[in-house]
């Protein structure tokens, strides 16, 4: 087990490094001057001249980004130009939202998209199956901007049981608490997460049929296990390998794709955070929101590979 984690983390290692270096590429290197892009077309020379030298943008691009990658270890980001303020603090801040938002959609996903899953898979070509059928493919149809309008409309303005937006805090001395901060990441968790179920739900129901063909399936029933047991005591487990592939990249989808959601609800996240970075030209906040946003995906398929080995160690001895 220790060499497939080296193994691994060796590819988790060197996958960050090409990323890095794609990412430096393309804020960094590609024509144009990033100091007339914070300041405008408009700004004197001089000051065009000033802050390229405050930047760095002087030094050769090898120096730039040694130093840049020197920073990230270190977890000193620099200070965003539009903010004023250290880019760390701006991403711990705005995480705070993103991950637990990221959390709580992926939970509905789980719990929704498995149980919808095993239920079709049970009563294949039949109402049930049917039914799960055609709400996955509406659930795949609709985006997730225009489902969280709706929800809005609904349960903000027609119901009025949550707020159309904006987040009070975790804490009782920012003006929330964690029951009303959750009440406000609810409808944004369920717009990112049924679109994610239907996708999920489909590669369950297919994973699950597969299974359910199985000798060792007809095994446990003869050994006296019940239906429900055997399908989800056995039948679920050897049917997790594709699923847990798609949920790591739904996860990995839902901390990198909440720009759009965050913004419908104005939420402080993250997503937010680079939206609005984007449209201040602050390259700074861009460059080490788009590195932590694809670490995080390089990172959750790395967690995805050891649970691979955990389900089936077929796979961990073949990789040896």
């Amino acid at each position: 087990m220790s060499a497939f984690l080296l193994r691994r983390a060796l590819t988790l290692v060197l996958t960050l490094l090409a990323t890095s270096a794609l990412v430096f590429l393309v804020l960094e290197i590609l024509p144009g001057n990033a100091a007339e892009l914070l300041l405008g077309p408009d700004a004197a020379p001089e000051a065009v001249a000033a802050l390229a030298d405050k930047l760095g943008l002087n030094q050769s691009a090898w120096t730039r980004y040694v130093q840049w990658l020197w920073g990230l270890l270190r977890f000193e980001l620099g200070d965003s130009y539009a903010y004023g303020s250290p880019v760390a603090e701006l991403i711990a801040e705005r995480l705070a939202l993103t991950v637990p938002l990221a959390l709580l959609a992926m939970a509905l996903t789980t719990v929704l998209a498995l149980s919808m899953g095993v239920y079709a898979a049970a009563r294949h070509r039949r109402a049930g199956d049917i039914g799960m059928m055609v709400f996955s493919q509406l659930g795949i149809a609709i985006p997730n901007f225009w489902f969280a309008i709706l929800l809005i409309l609904l349960f903000a303005v027609k119901l009025q049981w949550f707020s159309a937006g904006g987040f009070p805090g975790w804490s009782e001395a920012q003006g929330g608490g964690f029951l009303p901060a959750l009440q406000a990441l609810l409808l944004p968790a369920v717009a990112l997460a049924v679109v994610q179920a239907a996708i999920l739900s489909r590669i369950t129901r297919s994973a699950m049929l597969e299974v359910l063909r199985e000798d060792f399936m007809r095994t446990a029933r003869a050994k006296g296990l019940s239906a429900r047991q055997a399908l989800w005591g056995h039948g679920l487990r050897n049917a997790m390998i594709p699923v847990l592939t798609v949920m790591g990249l739904q996860f990995a989808n839902l901390l990198a794709g909440t720009i759009v959601v965050e913004n419908v609800f104005t939420l402080p996240g993250l997503g937010r955070l680079i939206f609005q970075a984007i449209a201040n030209r602050d390259l700074v906040v861009v460059r080490n929101c788009v590195m932590l946003l694809a670490a995080l995906v390089v990172f959750v398929n790395f967690v995805v590979d050891v649970l691979y080995a955990l389900i089936d160690p077929r796979i961990k001895t073949a990789a040896l």
